[in-house]
């Protein structure tokens, strides 16, 4: 079941946040109905899937990597991300890092810049996860002071 992967979050009927899914978790993913999987972590470090892109293409979703390294997430990151998450409008989209840290900062940004939603509200399912560091704090802080 999905509610079984690290730090799963259902944001909406279309939206699903967690930290990394092993193979048979991306499969359920799959088997949720899931059209695109979102990957902000890096590949190629010891919690990382051999080939997530493979697997997920193999299962009939799209696969988009946005690598955002934990201790410099940037504007254009964040940017790709929203573009990113624009253009799957009306889909159902899984979004993950490793822990859902850089995804639930990222989606909190998304709902405040792009769909309007006030500051306290998008941060509820970011304090679900977590209370954002110095570092990922002082990078929300400047993306909403433009």
């Amino acid at each position: 079941m999905l509610v079984e992967i690290y730090n799963f979050l259902q944001l909406s009927d279309r939206i699903a946040t967690s930290g990394q899914p092993d193979e048979e978790q991306l499969m359920e993913i799959g088997r949720a109905g899931y059209e695109a999987v979102i990957n902000l972590a890096l590949t190629g470090t010891d919690y990382a899937l051999e080939d997530e892109a493979g697997l997920v293409r193999s299962l009939g979703m799209k696969y988009i990597h946005i690598p955002v390294i934990w201790e410099n997430p940037t504007l254009e990151n964040l940017s790709t991300f929203m573009d990113t998450m624009d253009s799957l409008q009306g889909k159902k989209v899984y979004v993950h890092c490793v822990a859902n840290m850089r995804v639930s900062a990222f989606m909190a940004l998304y709902r405040i810049l792009r769909l309007g939603w006030d500051l306290e509200r998008s941060m509820e399912d970011v304090h679900k996860i977590w209370e954002p560091n110095e570092r990922w704090a002082a990078f929300i802080q400047h993306v909403l002071n433009g």
